[in-house]
């Protein structure tokens, strides 16, 4: 397979003989991505609160961005672990806005704080993770191309104004969607890629 991949709206077959969509086709990190890990189901507090931040932080960035950064981010946020971002005081926003290996935007790691403590506030009413996954819709997309994937769905929308509700930040429509579909709530893979129907949440 060549380098850059042809221009296409659908997968592109590998070398390896698997088919992928075009964000998923040359670079090795992206590939291993979506091979092992996007759109598996994650339903434990620390791993939705993880998520729910780098989808903020990926706002106006590429994802390939905050993938690359990932490792950066876990050590500066102590493992997303939402006890101890939600003690997190000005010294430490600003040790992180002097971290070049993470996004230094303040608005951004104040609402990671700040959906910390949002996230402690909820394990009253059951948790972050049960709330999300409250908003799975009754189907998922089946696309066949990158243009039919929708970038928001009233599911998203409702998700987002339940959780600015509860008091999280940066947490918008699209910014959700994104979510669900990198935590398994919805299936988006392409109908011809090899991981549709792969997470056990929907069938193919």
């Amino acid at each position: 397979m060549s380098a850059t991949p042809p221009a296409t709206d659908g997968v592109i077959v590998g070398a390896d003989g698997l088919a992928r969509p075009v964000w998923a086709a040359t670079d090795p990190l992206l590939r291993d991505y979506y091979d092992t890990e996007w759109g598996l189901p994650v339903t434990d507090e620390r791993g939705v609160y993880e998520r729910i931040t780098l989808e903020a932080f990926q706002a106006g960035l590429s994802w390939a961005t905050i993938l690359r950064k990932r490792p950066a981010f876990r050590t500066a946020f102590d493992g997303f672990d939402p006890d101890l971002v939600a003690a997190y005081d000005d010294a430490d926003v600003t040790r992180l806005l002097a971290d070049p290996g993470i996004v230094r935007n303040r608005r951004k790691i104040e609402a990671a704080v700040t959906n910390a403590r949002a996230t402690l506030a909820l394990r009253a009413d059951g948790g972050l993770a049960e709330l999300v996954w409250s908003f799975r819709p009754a189907d998922t997309p089946r696309p066949r191309a990158f243009a039919e994937i929708p970038t928001s769905s009233a599911e998203s929308a409702a998700l987002a104004r339940e959780l600015r509700r509860r008091g999280f930040a940066f947490v918008g429509p699209t910014t959700m969607y994104a979510l669900m579909e990198a935590i398994g709530i919805v299936d988006t893979h392409l109908v011809d890629s090899h991981r549709r129907g792969t997470s056990g949440v929907w069938p193919d």
